[in-house]
């Protein structure tokens, strides 16, 4: 008979239901770790690149146990079995991020859980990058570190953002150690593997005081292109909502991603941008904005930075997705140069649109354009309305292809 277990292995004794299937097994995958004092008379079959050992494993005729840590599945290896055509037992230990945050005694229900590992045919690089975003976003998360993205690339990539990081190294060992650190220190420390780190926002609180009712970060926000009046503005210098509503679909933010809000102002369009998830700088050089960029993104985790672009802008980490609401060609240069995947501006005057399309079309983006005007109703006595005209702007936006 054909049959593949899977037996999640956290440290501590096997249960007896793992060792009848070892018993019966005449091949056994698994780390090298997991293996190591193993007593059976199957083929041992150590892990090393995750495919050729699910390969085998599918085409064995024989019964056979993968041996694997925590939880097999959670971003573990019955995914990669479903897919090669295996449908396995699954015997589940706990896992490594559930050990994590016991360790710590914090609840994680409210926890997003990302892994640093390149999946979706996405570079180690692009993992990193993208679980970094998802750090710099929320206030708890626990990230499934990968090489080149361990505690040391993680803190790297933090800097600039007040983090505390718990990283957990081979949890379920004798050699298991709980280390809290904030970013600097874990860019300067040297870390064992296995690890989870636990990133942490000293500066926000993690739940409310009532317990939520959906693990995560929750269902997202309730409304978009709020009105004008949801934030603190001066003299109606804001993105107005009919604008911010068609620039949040040319922006497309989204978690793992990180978006730039240039020329902020009031800091609307960073507040609706963190509210999808991304995670946001908002640059402004005007003294009197700060203030109302700060009280108008309380709460979301929008970094904000004080400067002039672009030489500000030099030192930044890479954006996804970039709105430039003023500085001129020189900052939509600057922004281009760093090959966002989609670049935004709005524009008052038509005779900039040319400029900016040229900008745009020269660097490679698919580019267009449109002009917005809405005429919202506006009560008369009576109880009827009249129409009052906002001024028209132009949103230029570009894609890579």
């Amino acid at each position: 008979m054909r049959r593949v277990t899977v037996v999640g292995h956290d440290g501590g004794g096997l249960s007896a239901a793992a060792g009848a299937a070892l018993a019966r097994a005449t091949l056994v995958a698994g780390g090298a770790r997991h293996l190591s004092g193993l007593d059976v008379a199957a083929e041992c079959l150590v892990m090393g690149p995750v495919a050729p050992v699910v390969a085998r494993v599918a085409a064995h005729e024989g019964e056979a146990v993968v041996l694997a840590s925590g939880d097999p599945g959670f971003f573990g290896i019955v995914a990669a079995l479903r897919r090669a055509g295996v449908e396995p037992v699954v015997i589940p230990a706990v896992s490594s991020v559930a050990a994590a945050f016991g360790r710590a005694g914090l609840p994680w229900d409210d926890a997003l859980v990302v892994s640093a590992h390149g999946r979706d045919h996405t570079s180690a690089a692009a993992g990193l990058r993208r679980a970094a975003n998802v750090c710099r976003a929320y206030p708890k998360v626990a990230v499934l570190t990968a090489p080149g993205g361990g505690p040391a690339e993680l803190g790297a990539a933090l800097d600039g953002w007040a983090r505390t990081l718990v990283v957990a190294e081979r949890l379920g060992t004798p050699q298991e150690r709980l280390v809290t650190v904030d970013a600097a220190e874990a860019v300067a420390g040297t870390w064992a593997d296995p690890n989870v780190v636990l990133v942490l926002d000293p500066a926000r609180p993690q739940r409310g005081p009532r317990p939520g009712w959906i693990a995560g970060a929750g269902p997202g926000p309730a409304g978009w292109a709020l009105p004008e009046a949801a934030y603190a503005h001066r003299d109606s210098m804001i993105t107005k909502a009919e604008v911010r509503a068609y620039v949040l679909a040319r922006l497309g933010p989204r978690l793992g991603e990180l978006v730039w809000d240039v020329g902020a102002g009031s800091g609307s369009v960073a507040a609706e941008c963190a509210r999808f998830g991304a995670a946001v700088l908002a640059v402004e050089r005007d003294p009197a904005a700060l203030p109302l960029i700060t009280a108008n993104t309380a709460g979301l985790g929008v970094r904000l930075v004080a400067g002039d672009a672009p030489d500000c802008l030099a030192g930044l980490p890479e954006p996804d997705a970039v709105f430039v609401g003023g500085g001129g060609p020189a900052v939509l240069a600057a922004c281009v140069a760093r090959r966002p995947s989609r670049i935004v501006t709005a524009l008052a005057g038509l005779e900039r649109v040319g400029p900016v399309l040229g900008v745009l079309d020269g660097a490679g983006y698919r580019a267009d354009g449109v002009q917005l005007q809405a005429s919202r109703l506006s009560p008369l006595p009576g109880g009827s309305h009249r129409l009052a005209a906002t001024n028209p702007v132009f949103v230029v936006s570009g894609e890579l292809p």
